[in-house]
C-alpha cells in the first residue's frame, strides 16, 4: 500500500525539476569524463586504451545497487533515500577529485555510483507515484530535457578543463550542484513509502556474483593478454550463479529482481531493446573521444566541442518525440529509428586523421536526434503498462537494464577495439583502422536489435501517446 503524508494536490510542481537536477548531475559526470579519459590515463601512467574500468565500475555498481534503491525507498521513503543518495554522490565526486592512482579513481567511482544508484531511480519512482499515467510521458520528457544540459556542456567542459588545468577539477564541479540538490530535496521531494516487503539478501548475492562475473568476462577478454583458463572459470561462475538466481527467484515471494515482470510484454520488449540497442549507443560516447584524441591526434577541447553537436541535436529532438509517437505509434518509430541509428553509428568509420573535424558535425547532429528519440520511446514503452503495484519493480528493472547496457556497451566496445587492434590482417596494425572496424561492427549489432521491436503491436502505448 502506498503511503504519503500529502495528497496529490500537495505534490510540489518543482518535483520534476528536482528529478531533472539528479539526471543532470549523472549525465554531466558521465559526459565530462569521457573526453578526459586519455589525459587521465597519461597522468596516472595507465594505458589509454584500457580506461574502461573507470566507466564500467560506475555503471556496474549502479546496476547492482538499483534493486536495493527500490526496496530502500519503498521501506524508508523516497525523500530520505534520495537525500542520502545525493550526499554519497557528492562525497564520491570529492574522493574522485583527490585520487592520485588509477585504483583510487576506480574505488572512488564505485562510491560515487552507490549514491547514483539511488539518486535517479528514486526520483523517477517518486514521479511514477506522484503523477497519473496520462501525464507520465509529458512529465518524463520534461524531466529528461533539463538533464540533457549535462551532455551539452560536459564534453567541451571536460576537454577544456584538462587542457588548461588538472583533470581533478572535472569532479569538483559536482559538489556545489550536489549541495544545492540536497537542500532543494528537503522542501520538494515527497516521502512516499510502500510497506510489506523484505529485502532479498540471498537473491541479491546470487544476482550480484553472476553479474560481476559476467562483467569480468568482458574485461578479461578485452585485456592486452587473455588468460583463457581464468576466462573459462569466470564464465562458469557467471553461468552457475545466473542459473541459480533464476531457479531461486521463481520460488520466493519477493525476489530482488522479479522475473515474473517479464510477462508484461511491453516491459519485456522495452528492456531487451534497451540492452541490445545500447550496446552500440553505450560505447560510442566512450570510443569517439578516444578516436579523436588517440588516433586523430586532436586536443581534448576539440573532441569535447565536436561532441556538443550531438547534445544540441538531442535537446531539439526531445520536443519532437511526443508528436512523432502520437502520429506513427511506438512500433513504427522504434523500428525505423533503430535502423537509422545503426547506419549513423557505422558512419563514424568514414573519417580519418586528414578529415576536417567539422565534417563530423552533420553525422553527430543526426546521431543526437535519433539517439534522443530512441531513448525516450524505449523508456516510455517499457513503463507503459505498469500498474502502481509493480511500478517500483518495473522502474528498477528499467534502470538496471540501462546501466547494464552502458557497462556492457563500454566493455564490448573495448573488447572489439582490442580484438581489431590485434587483427593486423584487418587493420594493418593502425589504430585508426581499429576504431573504424569497431564502429562498423557496433552498427551491425544495432541493426540486428531492430528485430526486437517488431514484436510490438501497432496499438502498444497508444493510451499514453494518444496515437490512434
Amino acid at each position: 500500500m502506498l503511503s504519503e503524508n500529502s495528497t496529490e494536490s500537495d505534490i510540489s510542481p518543482k518535483l520534476p525539476w528536482l528529478a531533472a537536477m539528479a539526471m543532470f548531475m549523472q549525465s554531466l559526470d558521465g559526459t565530462i569524463l569521457n573526453t578526459a579519459l586519455p589525459t587521465i590515463a597519461l597522468d596516472l601512467n595507465h594505458s589509454q586504451l584500457s580506461m574502461q574500468a573507470v566507466v564500467v565500475s560506475y555503471a556496474l555498481t549502479l546496476a547492482l545497487l538499483i534493486p536495493v534503491s527500490g526496496w530502500l525507498s519503498d521501506k524508508y521513503g523516497t525523500k530520505r533515500i534520495f537525500s542520502i543518495a545525493v550526499f554519497l554522490f557528492t562525497l564520491g565526486s570529492f574522493t574522485c577529485a583527490i585520487s592520485s592512482t588509477f585504483n583510487e579513481l576506480v574505488a572512488s567511482r564505485v562510491l560515487q555510483a552507490i549514491g547514483g544508484s539511488m539518486m535517479v531511480p528514486v526520483s523517477r519512482l517518486a514521479l511514477l507515484y506522484a503523477y497519473p499515467k496520462n501525464k507520465l510521458l509529458a512529465v518524463m520528457n520534461f524531466v529528461t530535457m533539463p538533464g540533457l544540459v549535462g551532455p551539452l556542456i560536459g564534453p567541451v567542459l571536460g576537454g577544456w578543463i584538462v587542457d588548461i588545468a588538472s583533470w581533478h577539477w572535472i569532479f569538483l564541479i559536482n559538489i556545489p550542484i550536489g549541495i544545492t540538490g540536497l537542500i532543494f530535496a528537503q522542501y520538494v521531494m515527497p516521502n512516499f513509502t510502500r510497506l510489506g516487503k523484505r529485502f532479498d539478501l540471498i537473491g541479491f548475492i546470487l544476482f550480484s556474483v553472476g553479474l560481476i562475473s559476467l562483467s569480468l568476462v568482458l574485461e578479461v577478454g578485452g585485456g592486452e593478454t587473455i588468460d583463457w583458463g581464468a576466462l573459462a572459470v569466470i564464465l562458469s561462475i557467471a553461468v552457475v550463479f545466473g542459473a541459480l538466481y533464476i531457479w531461486y527467484a521463481r520460488r520466493v515471494n519477493y525476489p530482488i529482481i522479479n522475473l515474473s515482470l517479464f510477462k508484461i510484454r511491453t516491459l519485456r520488449i522495452g528492456l531487451i531493446g534497451n540492452l541490445c540497442t545500447r550496446l552500440g549507443i553505450g560505447s560510442l560516447p566512450f570510443l569517439l573521444p578516444q578516436m579523436l584524441q588517440i588516433a586523430f591526434l586532436r586536443s581534448s577541447t576539440e573532441s569535447g566541442m565536436i561532441m556538443m553537436a550531438s547534445a544540441i541535436a538531442t535537446i531539439f529532438a526531445k520536443s519532437q518525440v511526443v508528436p512523432l509517437v502520437k502520429r506513427f505509434g511506438y512500433k513504427k518509430v522504434l523500428i525505423s529509428n533503430t535502423v537509422i541509428l545503426a547506419v549513423v553509428i557505422s558512419m563514424f568509420a568514414l573519417p580519418d586523421k586528414t578529415t576536417p573535424i567539422f565534417l563530423l558535425i552533420p553525422v553527430l547532429l543526426v546521431y543526437g536526434c535519433v539517439n534522443s528519440i530512441q531513448m525516450s520511446t524505449m523508456n516510455t514503452i517499457a513503463l507503459a503498462d505498469l500498474t502502481p503495484d509493480v511500478a517500483s519493480g518495473g522502474n528498477s528493472l528499467l534502470a538496471i537494464m540501462q546501466q547494464l547496457s552502458i557497462s556492457f556497451g563500454v566493455s564490448v566496445g573495448a573488447l572489439i577495439l582490442r580484438s581489431t587492434e590485434s587483427a593486423s590482417w584487418l587493420t594493418g596494425g593502425e589504430i585508426g583502422m581499429s576504431f573504424k572496424a569497431t564502429f562498423v561492427i557496433l552498427g551491425g549489432m544495432t541493426l540486428l536489435s531492430a528485430l526486437i521491436f517488431t514484436q510490438l503491436k501497432s496499438s502498444d502505448g497508444d493510451d499514453i501517446s494518444g496515437h490512434k
